[in-house]
């Protein structure tokens, strides 16, 4: 009679449900998964050997490339550090801005994590309709920074520049003209502002359509109910933070407990889970959206009523305006010099973190009183979510490896830093 042993197979880095060049490395014993060994290196980035080689402000681009679904809320990291290392004072209008964005930032990357992992367990609709509403919040970002993922918006000391009094609209085209162009323009009469307040008042009714496919869903439920539980504490020892571990039920959340930028000023809620399951998760991450929104209406309302300065009159980092730059040699040297050899930084280390929407993403740096730093280590939290894989899979099914790498929520651009 043949022996009947474990087989090892790899899942990735091709597979569709791999989300990015992850090789998991699966040992089972016929569908069911003994072990799993994930794999990473495959797209190793070395944003931190690089960020080391050039100037602080060269390096915030690099930032967005991280988690590349959480853009601003990587670069809020990096430039807080070099905030506190400077010593600069935000103004508060740039403060406002910052916490509006770093919300717009959590729905873009929860609409794809409920798009994605939807498509992952068999759900395609919901995947469609969360792209529709992606698209509004990307002409966000294009309209502040020209562009559309990587924004390079935030600068040590504010933003890079003040909210536009008008959105772009969109042209006529084969496809929409008409009475289809006017509905598409329909917001974007007035300023970004005005833009953002159409879609929060859109958006509640949207979040209700992705719960309608899928909150109730049997299949859904089966697919996600009871697997990958993790209890409270067990989360807390592996490092969870953000949905990961307010799934399990820990009320953890730097926006309340660490605030920063104008967190302190703004109502919200900390959504926590009961069972630890990936259904869990889903459903904080759907109620976190929501609460995004409730920030970003608050912000709305604050910077409507307050125009102001969006970044210090701070020269040694701050680079003349364009107009300056145009009229006045000095302004030209200024600008030059600020933009090839930065500037220096008082020497220290410090370490600053916010609550993006994977969880803590941390940024320790070390200045040798230099234009450059003398290190920039950063803390992912896909990385610590991932080390996990082999405790959450054990005993579970083939078919359950998707659901369980889409409730980890990761990007390999972070962990593979």
């Amino acid at each position: 009679m043949a022996e009947i042993r474990n087989y090892t197979m790899n899942f990735g880095p091709q597979h569709p449900a791999a989300h990015g060049v992850l090789r998991l490395i699966l040992e089972l014993d016929g569908e069911t998964v003994v072990r799993a060994d994930p794999h990473i290196g495959l797209l190793h980035r070395a944003t931190e050997k690089l960020a080391e080689s050039k100037p602080f402000n060269h390096s915030i681009g690099y930032m967005d490339r991280l988690d590349y679904v959480s853009m601003m809320c990587n670069e809020h990291a990096y430039v807080r550090a070099i905030e506190q290392l400077l010593g600069i004072d935000v103004p508060k209008r740039a403060q406002y801005i910052r916490t509006m964005f770093d919300e717009i930032t959590r729905i873009l990357n929860h609409l794809l994590w409920v798009g994605t992992n939807g498509l992952d367990l068999g759900a395609m609709t919901v995947f469609l309709y969360a792209f529709r509403e992606r698209e509004q919040l990307m002409d966000c970002y294009e309209a502040v920074s020209g562009a559309r993922m990587h924004a390079t918006y935030y600068r040590p000391g504010g933003v890079y520049r003040d909210l536009p009094q008008t959105m772009p609209k969109r042209l006529e085209t084969r496809w929409t003209k008409g009475k289809d162009l006017r509905r598409v323009n329909a917001w974007r009469e007035g300023s970004l502002l005005d833009f953002l307040q159409a879609f929060c008042d859109d958006f509640e009714r949207r979040v209700d359509d992705y719960e309608t496919l899928l909150t109730d869903n049997r299949i859904w439920k089966q697919r996600t109910v009871g697997i990958g539980v993790v209890a409270p504490e067990r989360a807390l020892q592996l490092g969870f933070t953000g949905p990961m571990l307010r799934g399990s039920g820990v009320q953890w959340d730097l926006r309340k407990h660490q605030p920063y930028a104008c967190y302190d000023e703004v109502d919200f809620d900390i959504v926590l889970g009961v069972n630890g399951d990936c259904y869990d998760r889903y459903l904080v991450r759907i109620e976190e959206m929501r609460q995004s929104k409730r920030i970003i209406q608050q912000c709305i309302l604050w910077l409507r009523q307050h125009p102001g300065p969006v970044m210090p009159k701070n020269f040694k980092v701050v680079p003349p305006t364009r107009e300056e730059m145009k009229h006045d040699m000095e302004a030209m040297i200024h600008h030059f010099k600020l933009f090839t050899e930065g500037y220096i930084v008082p020497e220290g280390e410090t370490y600053a973190a916010v609550e993006a929407p994977k969880g803590e993403f941390g940024c320790y740096l070390i200045s040798d009183a230099s234009n450059k730093p003398f290190r920039v280590h950063l803390r992912a939290p896909g990385f610590v979510h991932l080390s996990s894989m082999n405790e959450m899979l054990s005993g579970h099914m083939l078919a359950d490896v998707p659901a369980m790498i889409g409730t980890q929520d990761i990007v390999l651009g972070e962990i593979d830093r």
